[in-house]
């Protein structure tokens, strides 16, 4: 997997995820918390921007332990 995520890439990993599923973006291990996504994706300069759209909560430790943020 390259350091730098691509629209493909990112594609290929949701394609067996129950689109059902809620959307959450886990930030920053020093500060671990979840954040929504907003609905809409800019695409500016050659990239594309996923907004956030607002803090829901702390990452829960599994996740953490996951990510070995931990």
């Amino acid at each position: 997997m390259p350091q730098y995520l691509t629209v493909g890439h990112l594609l290929h990993q949701l394609q067996n995820i129950d689109p059902n599923l809620p959307i959450r973006l886990a930030v920053n291990p020093d500060w671990p918390f979840t954040h929504y996504l907003a609905a809409e994706v800019v695409v500016r300069d050659g990239k594309a921007f996923i907004v956030d759209d607002g803090q829901e909560d702390h990452l829960p430790p599994s996740v953490r332990d996951a990510l070995n943020w931990s």
